[in-house]
């Protein structure tokens, strides 16, 4: 087993096996002191990460404001919102990281990712997860308690809406009888399914049928047993391996060698540091990292462009 497999242009330029690329999450903006962000100069900062050559893009699944999770993300709809988006940007991968499945049916979400993988010429990723806002179910008159076994249901339904007339019974979401076709298709062989944390799913099973895994960031060696045993189950059985990716928040220094210092789910540093914080995480098998600067305190354009003339230069640019 030496490579990834071949899905489309978003991945295939995202994922290279045994690098690590950078993308970034949206909003591009700090909103430390709000759970809520502005979008100002959106599109503009949108353009920009797509012309410095970032990887991806990453916006979050967040059906409903609930104060008390600290973050509605982008606040627009994402499917809506990379539909626009494809049309302002050239190269840079276009992802969701993650529609929360049990929360959304899967003919509307294969109908929406499929529409915007068409639009951009097959770059979109689609991030997956059970969702973890206990308060959104009841909004839904969905059941929390059971989400494990939604995502799972809609997972299979997704992945029978790729074949044409698709037939699927036993799935409580919904039956297909062959008489009727989910349109459009992939603009590529597929969409690329990533699962994020476990979302109530066994390692196994995320190794048998993700087509990469999101996780948080853990410290070097927990981390580094976790990609190594899912690596481990996904060669048993198959002829590719799969990308491991994460995410970071950072407030990043202008003076390069700024000593790092903690933030939540990421770090206050300078560049140097950075750096060598990528290359170990590249070390144990991380493939990309989708940078967060909500809690970034300088001007947010020059700290985009301090990333790509200082930082991604030692990684994957191809």
């Amino acid at each position: 087993m030496s490579k990834f497999q071949k899905i489309n242009a978003g991945y295939n330029n995202t994922f290279q096996y045994e690098e690590l690329s950078i993308g970034i999450v949206v909003p591009i903006e700090n909103y430390a002191n709000s759970s809520v962000s502005t979008m100002v100069d959106h599109i503009k900062r949108v353009k920009l990460v797509d012309q410095l050559g970032f990887k991806a893009l990453w916006l979050r699944d967040v059906p409903l404001h609930v104060p008390s999770f600290g973050d509605a993300g982008q606040t627009y709809d994402p499917f809506t919102y990379l539909g626009f988006i494809a049309g302002q940007t050239e190269q840079i991968a276009l992802g969701i990281s993650s529609i929360a499945l049990p929360l959304h049916h899967p003919i509307h979400v294969a109908k929406s990712v499929n529409t915007i993988d068409q639009l951009s010429g097959g770059r979109l990723l689609l991030g997956i997860a059970s969702g973890d806002r206990a308060e959104e179910y009841p909004a839904l008159a969905i059941n929390y308690e059971n989400r494990g076994a939604s995502f799972r249901n809609a997972y299979e339904y997704i992945k029978a809406s790729e074949n044409d007339f698709p037939i699927l019974n036993n799935n409580p979401l919904g039956i297909l009888d062959g008489k009727m076709d989910i349109l459009p298709k992939p603009y590529g062989a597929k969409i690329p399914m990533l699962v994020t944390g476990h979302s109530q799913q066994s390692t196994e099973w995320i190794a048998n049928n993700a087509d990469g895994w999101m996780f948080y960031p853990r410290d070097f060696h927990s981390q580094e047993m976790r990609i190594k045993e899912w690596r481990q189950l996904i060669s048993k059985s198959q002829e590719w391996s799969k990308p491991f990716m994460q995410p970071l928040y950072i407030d990043l220094m202008s003076k390069s060698d700024f000593k790092p210092q903690s933030i939540h789910l990421g770090i206050r540093t300078g560049t140097d540091f950075l750096i060598e914080y990528l290359n170990a995480i590249k070390s144990i098998g991380v493939n990309h990292v989708a940078l967060n600067l909500r809690f970034n305190s300088a001007n947010i354009e020059q700290t985009l462009k301090l990333l790509a003339e200082k930082v991604m230069p030692n990684f994957h640019t191809n």
